[in-house]
């Protein structure tokens, strides 16, 4: 049995927010010192830091949100009164997401491969991008 908590995918939303729900549970794992060491050097970082960008706030502030808020409908109220983006640049963001790497990004394309083959799913064409392949290292799918 696995000792990691896995936080939710990657595709699942808040406020219309792809990422956002994992990413707080990232946090939250951080806080409780539970984030396993896989996740922590890239805290705040990659798809983390492309939803910090995409939202306009910094990881420090999410941090010390999280850290005093109970519940995530606490962090969605936040996020739903001060961060005023529209629907288009939420779909934007999981857009991107989903197309990374993308077709012409080699160094892309060879991370996503050596991953699989790390992680033993090197075998599975279906994972196209980084969002298919955390879904399926965290046996989602």
């Amino acid at each position: 049995m696995s000792d990691i908590i896995f936080p939710r995918s990657p595709r699942e939303t808040m406020d219309g927010w792809p990422h956002l729900p994992r990413y707080i549970d990232k946090i939250r794992l951080h806080l409780a010192r539970k984030l396993h060491p896989d996740y922590q050097p890239n805290l705040g970082k990659g798809f983390d830091a492309g939803w910090l960008k995409a939202a306009g706030v910094t990881h420090e502030q999410m941090l010390e949100l999280v850290k005093k808020s109970i519940t995530d409908g606490e962090v969605c109220d936040w996020v739903r009164h001060n961060v005023k983006k529209p629907a288009s640049e939420k779909a934007a963001l999981l857009a991107r997401m989903l197309d990374y790497p993308k077709a012409d990004d080699a160094d892309g394309i060879a991370r996503l491969k050596m991953r699989k083959e790390q992680a033993g799913l090197a075998h599975r064409d279906d994972l196209k991008n980084f969002v298919d392949f955390i879904d399926a290292d965290e046996k989602r799918s």
